[in-house]
């Protein structure tokens, strides 16, 4: 058993969103965070779609045990309702360095001692942040892959200064909350699932962006040479598209240039993936690959 009974999940988008209700549909208080009250509506409405999706797809869900989750979950726009009395933040806000360091430096001002911090960085190593945090004994990196209720991983990383107490905390409270727990010896950015899937994606962003192969043949190749469910670009989609292409951003002059195109073809137009009804695919219609 861990000592973490109350969750601060900070950022309610695609992810955030998922960690949070998951983590109140095992039992655990959750406060779901966001800068604004009209994101926080958005997030509210999150909440009830992936209570109907539980009912339709987690094995023994009922309406009891997700009207239980919704009732754990409280929302707010002030991080110092956030943090009170939380045990365990999870950061789950954009893959850009510097908004996730001056989210921790606020929150260490905030939370109280005993509350231990995760980062939830796809590619960011916790060392990049730990510093910020003012407490980096109890900082660390809690990875979780989307839809968490069906690929349930939490990666857990820290740093040479996390504390074991802190890391086997984290550890037993992921798999309370029903994800199955990969602890990471060391440091590695991108865990080992970003290892595998980014430079996988990256190699598919090049075939479509150097117009070699359009994204529906290179998923249609991908899934009927090795039998996959589905291609890079439905993943692309299920991710949502602002992640990857802050990810790309972030790289080299050559991941660069797939930001660019990936925000000039598909963001800029509103294209940014299942979650808005359009990404690569049409989820409007029955163009979904």
């Amino acid at each position: 058993m861990s000592t973490i009974e109350t969750i601060a999940v900070l950022g309610t988008g695609v992810l955030g969103s998922q960690i949070a209700f998951q983590s109140a549909y095992s039992g655990k208080k959750v406060v779901a965070y966001d800068i604004d009250d009209d994101i926080l509506v958005k997030a509210k409405e999150r909440a009830h779609g992936l209570a109907k999706t539980y009912l339709a797809e987690v094995p023994g869900a009922s309406q009891s045990k997700v009207d239980a989750a919704l009732a754990n979950l409280s929302f707010t726009s002030d991080l110092s309702v956030a943090a009170a009395d939380a045990d365990l933040v999870i950061e789950a806000v954009p893959e850009v360095l510097s908004i996730k360091q001056d989210t921790f430096a606020k929150l260490n001002a905030l939370a109280p001692e005993k509350t231990i911090f995760a980062t939830n960085s796809s590619t960011l190593l916790p060392s990049d942040i730990a510093p910020s945090s003012g407490r980096a004994d109890r900082f660390l990196a809690m990875h979780f892959a989307n839809r968490v209720w069906q690929f349930n991983t939490a990666e857990i990383m820290g740093t040479p200064e996390t504390s074991k107490d802190s890391f086997d905390a984290v550890v037993a409270c992921a798999s309370e909350i029903g994800m199955v727990p990969i602890p990471m010896h060391k440091e590695k950015a991108g865990y080992v699932l970003n290892s595998l899937l980014v430079p996988f994606l990256s190699a598919a962003a090049q075939l479509a962006a150097g117009d070699y192969a359009d994204p529906k043949d290179v998923d249609n190749v991908w899934r009927i040479a090795t039998g996959a469910p589905i291609g890079p670009f439905q993943i692309y989609d299920i991710v949502g598209l602002n992640t990857p292409y802050n990810i790309m951003m972030n790289g080299d002059e050559g991941q660069q240039e797939l930001g660019r195109w990936l925000k000039e073809n598909y963001i800029d137009k509103g294209r940014l993936g299942m979650a808005t009804g359009h990404g690569f695919y049409d989820y409007t219609t029955d163009d979904k690959g």
